[in-house]
């Protein structure tokens, strides 16, 4: 397995962004690709020094791809406030577009990934499972399959005014109603015939355990199919280490991949 570090200019962002991937060192491509998305707290290195991601994907003919969505949401921005940290990181209000366009199309012209719905997946824990799930419900003809761990689903629907800086710079007031609401992109997702397949999972001593279930089971509601699963374990590191192996076996089985 060949880890590889990326550096680049967005010219969404206005400012250079970085990035991992680990890529299968024997086999022939193109590989599918699976998008795994870091939390509030951490960067594109937080699953790499915090995770055995690299001896969970060894054996498996798939490439994963680490981006950096800071403290985005991997949303387009709706609301006015300023980037907390000030004017040198650059226009942060697009991590959505710069995520669907630099991000996966560099990914696309530089490594041997498939470029078919077939061959995507997303993915990512807490900041990074809401991200998951916005991504692949706004672009469900983009990917196979997306899983969130402990995903703070419920943030594009509920009111900011408590709320850091951040989250009022992505969400406004209140985004509910918006294209940043899960319940209404799952529901536009339904009615058009068009579902990744989904992987919801939580410990169940997460300060986030209510948010999961209650997104669980809006989805049971509306018949929307995917899988929920809940183990033993906090809002922490060793839950999503022992959790993420199983999430690449459900996109392999999504992506329809034979592990080696």
């Amino acid at each position: 397995m060949a880890l590889i570090e990326f550096r680049m200019q967005s010219e969404i962002l206005g400012r250079p962004y970085a990035m991992y991937a680990l890529v299968p060192d024997t086999g022939a491509g193109p590989f599918p690709v699976l998008y795994l998305l870091h939390g509030l707290l951490d960067d594109y290195t937080g699953w790499l020094r915090r995770t055995r991601i690299e001896m969970y994907v060894r054996d498996r003919p798939i490439i994963v791809v680490m981006p950096d969505g800071q403290r985005s949401f991997y949303a387009n921005a709706l609301g006015s406030e300023p980037d907390p940290r000030g004017a040198r990181y650059g226009d942060n209000t697009r991590f959505m577009d710069h995520m669907t366009h630099e991000v996966i199309g560099n990914v696309e012209r530089l490594l041997p990934v498939k470029r078919t719905r077939g061959g995507r997946a997303v993915g990512g824990l807490s900041m990074g499972g809401y991200g998951a799930m916005l991504l692949a419900l706004t672009y469900p003809n983009h990917f196979a399959s997306v899983h969130s761990h402990s995903g703070a689903l419920l943030c594009g629907t509920k009111p900011t005014e408590k709320e850091p800086a951040d989250f009022r710079r992505v969400f406004g007031a209140n985004a509910a109603g918006s294209n940043l609401d899960l319940f209404v992109l799952a529901h536009r997702c339904r009615e058009n015939g068009k579902l990744p397949r989904i992987l919801l999972d939580c410990g169940t001593g997460d300060f986030l355990l209510d948010d999961n279930r209650q997104y669980h089971l809006f989805l049971q509601q509306i018949g929307v199919p995917h899988e929920y699963r809940e183990y033993p374990g906090e809002h922490d590191w060793t839950y999503w280490d022992a959790h993420v192996d199983s999430a690449i076996d459900f996109h392999l089985a999504a992506m329809r991949v034979r592990r080696r």
